[in-house]
This record gives C-alpha cells, sequence and structure tokens, in this order.
C-alpha cells in the first residue's frame, strides 16, 4: 500500500464546500482524500473528482465503516454503499471508524464481536479487490493486539488524533512493532495549538505558518496526516510541496513535544472493551 504522507480530512464539509476542499487539495498536489460513511458527503467528493478529470488510479480515498454500521450485515452494506456513493470500484483505503458499536454500553462484550464481524467484511472486500487495503480508526493498543492475534489480514493504518498534547508514544511504538502504519487526525488540536506560544514561537523563528509547524512535527514522528479544512488559502498550506521541503530542527521537535499533557480534543475510545 502506497499511503501518501499528506491528504486532506474532510469531517464535516459536505455540499459546495467540500468540493471546493477537495478541487483545492488536487490542484495542490494532494493525492489523498479522507472521509467516511458517518460524514455524508462522498457524493460530493466523487463529484468534485469527477469535474477535476484526475485519474481514479492517481487519487488515494479512504472511508470508512461508521459505528452505526458493525456487524456482518451492515457492514457488508455499508462497503457496497460507500463504494457507490464513491462512483468507484474499489476504495484504496477502508477502515473500521470505531471500535464500538454506536448506542451500546462500553463494557458490552457486543462491542468486540462487531468489531470482529466488520474486520472479517473488510478482509472479504480486500480479496474481492474492492478495498487495496484494510485498516481501523481510534483503536487502542489494546483493541489492536485483540484484532492482531485473530486477523487473517493485519491492518494496514491505524488513524487515531496525535498532536504534541497527546502523544500516544506507546500506541505509536505497538503500532510499529505489528507493522502498522499511523495516520493522525486532529493535528492542529481542532485549532486551539495554533494558538499555544511554543507553536507561534517555532513558526516565527521557522518562517512557517502554525499548522506547517504542527503538521510537519507530525511528520517528523513518522506518522502521516490528513488536515481538514474547507478555506482554499490553509489547504495551499498543507501541500507536498510546502510540507515535505524542510525539517523542524531537533530543538523546535523537542520544544513542540514538551507540550505533551495527555489532553484529548475529539472522542475517546479507551473504555470501549
Amino acid at each position: 500500500m502506497d499511503l501518501p504522507l499528506i491528504g486532506l480530512g474532510t469531517f464535516k464539509a459536505r455540499g459546495e464546500s467540500v468540493k471546493l476542499a477537495v478541487r483545492t487539495a488536487l490542484q495542490q498536489g494532494i493525492r489523498h482524500i479522507d472521509t467516511a460513511s458517518i460524514y455524508k458527503n462522498e457524493e460530493d467528493i466523487a463529484a468534485a473528482l469527477k469535474e477535476q478529470g484526475v485519474s481514479r488510479q492517481d487519487v488515494f480515498i479512504t472511508s470508512k465503516v461508521s459505528p452505526y454500521e458493525q456487524g456482518t450485515g451492515q457492514a457488508t452494506r455499508a462497503c457496497q454503499q460507500i463504494l457507490q456513493r464513491l462512483q468507484t470500484d474499489y476504495v484504496d483505503l477502508m477502515l473500521v471508524h470505531w471500535p464500538g458499536v454506536a448506542r451500546t454500553d462500553a463494557a458490552s462484550p457486543h462491542n468486540a464481536e462487531m468489531r470482529w464481524q466488520t474486520w472479517q467484511v473488510l478482509e472479504q472486500l480486500q480479496q474481492q479487490g474492492k478495498a487495496r487495503a484494510i485498516g481501523v480508526s481510534n483503536y487502542s493498543a489494546s483493541h489492536l493486539q485483540e484484532l492482531l492475534t485473530r486477523a487473517a489480514v493485519k491492518p494496514a493504518v491505524n488513524q487515531f488524533e496525535l498532536h504534541p498534547r497527546r502523544q500516544e508514544v506507546a500506541l505509536r511504538q505497538a503500532c510499529a512493532a505489528a507493522g502498522v502504519a499511523v495516520v493522525a487526525y486532529a493535528s492542529l488540536g481542532c485549532g486551539d495549538l495554533l494558538q499555544q506560544p511554543v507553536v507561534r514561537q517555532v513558526a516565527a523563528r521557522t518562517g512557517k505558518t502554525e499548522a506547517q509547524v504542527l503538521l510537519r512535527w507530525a511528520l517528523q514522528q513518522g506518522c502521516a496526516v490528513i488536515p481538514k479544512s474547507v478555506h482554499p488559502q490553509y489547504i495551499q498550506q498543507y501541500s507536498p510541496q510546502q510540507l515535505l521541503s524542510w525539517q523542524l530542527a531537533d530543538a523546535d521537535v523537542a520544544a513542540l513535544s514538551a507540550l505533551e499533557d495527555g489532553h484529548k480534543y475529539c472522542w475517546d475510545a479507551s473504555n470501549i472493551l
């Protein structure tokens, strides 16, 4: 699997705004578009890809089976519908979006059974050529280990929240040991980290924007990134040309890493059994 280091996140982006975001990303050389069943924007993304005229083999598409679609029957239908909405015969990466089942108690054993059934559906999807790779999202180290002990196909990717305030060192080590690539989301701390004095100081020192500094930090941790924006002026900052042509000095990496305090901006799956 040739996973691009930089992608466009599309959470909460719909309609003309997500179409503009996708078009801008493609124009900036970004070739990974990250979506999900629960985002309800796959048809808009398909339209934007068609309008832009980029060959299917030249764009890497990720989608995800939602917590409302877990289990053999529902996940099978969900995968079919994802492909239909994206107007494609295959996705490059299909993920289990969440280790739990919607509206199910976190302590219920039903979660483990349903995510296992969902994973088996994804394995079949890959065997059928409808997903080039399969993976997970929001899996803790224990969720990952549970899957690795049973799966015929190990996950290619684990996508989870990662930024200087929550670096998930142990989870990243578990992924590395298993050969699972890490895709970081919420790299900007939902915008909050852009205001951090240390981030601003590093940005001023390097002549880069705060967002570029944070994304470069994640890249230097060995992670792929999928920053989300619907604003062309921000998406232009995320292009491979803008992010891959320079490096943070070790001192700047250390200064950013010193922000670690375990803070989570997004949902937490660690208590799901």
